[in-house]
This record gives structure tokens, C-alpha cells and sequence, in this order.
């Protein structure tokens, strides 16, 4: 498999699924801005909406958009159960976080993103929408649960930290909603996390 990323962007999420399944796949670092590959191959014929990730088949067959990424690799690692089983009102809650984390919590950073300055009034609307949607999971998470779904990391704890990270890069504190900062640094300490975000140049090598 070949996956095709940016550094720190949601497809982090893949990789650190693909870490954790221990899964063959080569990574392919994307300049989302030119629109290149870097062996300069043109992104677009592979993912023409131009974002990552996108996962390439052995087949040459591409997944793009993020939830079904991660579903698709759940579904090759059996055995790790990364995502609960077809027709189960689990893997409704799967789904729904997924959604959750891909349409509301990854959308609510974007204007952080947008290399567009905020005015003061456009700012504090931004700031109070991130706050709500980080809201929503900090009651999810209120309840004392380790995992999003529960008591077992899935693909969607992948996704909702790799999100929640991103405070890392626009400042903001996480302490605030105490049960997320918890869960931030809980799934930071797994070793695929954190060899998946060594990879991508995230995090220092600890020193022996």
C-alpha cells in the first residue's frame, strides 16, 4: 500500500493505524499547495479533490477521504479489532464519531488554517465554535471512558487525537477541557502514535 500524506494533516491518522496494525506500506509526502508529489508527480491524477490521505492498493486502486481509510485498514487487522464488527451498534458509534471528528471537530480548526487573517469579531466566532465542538467531547469523554467508544483504542481515537493535536500549533490550551487533555496525552503515549509522528518529523527522538 502507498499512503499519501502531509505532515501532521489528518492522514497522520492513517499512518498511525497502519503503525499500530503493522502493515507494509510506503509513505508519499504531498506538497498540497503545488499540488505535487515529492518526486514531483502530479497529486491530482491520484486524488483529484488534492487533499490527503489517499491510500493506494497493491490493485492500484485509490481510497480517499479519511473515515474510509481507516475503516478500509480496520478491516485488514482483524485481529487488533481497531473498529467494532459490521451491523453492531458499536460500529454505529464507530461511524459516528468518525463523522463527528471529519464534518464538525476537523472543520472547526480549519479557519485557524486558512493563511486568511481574522478580524477580532470573526476570531471570537471561530474561537467559540472550536470551544463548542472541543465541548462535545470532553462530555463524551466525561464519564471516565479511556477511548472515545469505550475502554479499546479504535480508528477513531486516531482521528479525534491527530484533530485535537493541532491545538499544539495554534496555541491553545487543552487543560481547560480536562478529560481531552487527558485523552490527547494518553493516545500520545502509544508507541505507533508517537513512532508515527517521529516519522513525520513531529516529535524528538527521546535521548537514552
Amino acid at each position: 500500500m502507498r499512503l499519501y500524506f502531509k505532515p501532521g494533516a489528518c492522514s497522520l491518522s492513517s499512518r498511525i493505524v497502519l503503525t499500530e496494525l503493522g502493515l507494509a506500506y510506503e509513505a508519499v509526502k504531498v506538497d498540497t499547495e503545488a499540488g505535487l508529489t515529492e518526486a514531483g508527480v502530479d497529486y491530482r491524477t491520484i486524488n483529484p479533490k488534492g487533499y490527503v490521505p489517499a491510500l493506494e492498493l497493491e490493485s492500484g486502486e485509490v481510497i480517499t477521504e479519511n473515515p474510509a481509510i481507516l475503516q478500509y485498514l480496520a478491516e485488514q487487522g482483524l485481529q487488533a479489532r481497531l473498529a467494532p464488527a459490521h451491523g453492531t451498534v458499536e460500529r454505529a458509534y464507530l461511524q459516528q464519531w468518525l463523522n463527528f471528528t471529519s464534518s464538525e471537530l476537523h472543520k472547526a480548526y480549519g479557519p485557524y488554517f486558512s493563511g486568511q487573517a481574522l478580524n477580532r469579531t470573526e476570531k471570537d466566532n471561530v474561537d467559540a465554535k472550536l470551544a463548542r465542538r472541543i465541548g462535545d467531547v470532553e462530555r463524551a469523554l466525561a464519564d471516565g471512558r479511556s477511548f472515545i467508544l469505550g475502554e479499546s483504542f479504535t480508528v477513531a481515537d486516531a482521528y479525534l487525537f491527530v484533530v485535537l493535536n493541532w491545538s499544539n500549533f495554534i496555541g491553545l490550551d487543552l487543560t481547560q477541557w480536562p478529560h481531552v487533555s487527558a485523552f490527547v496525552a494518553r493516545i500520545a503515549s502509544r508507541p505507533a502514535v508517537r513512532s508515527a509522528m517521529l516519522c513525520e518529523g513531529l516529535v524528538e527522538e527521546a535521548v537514552a
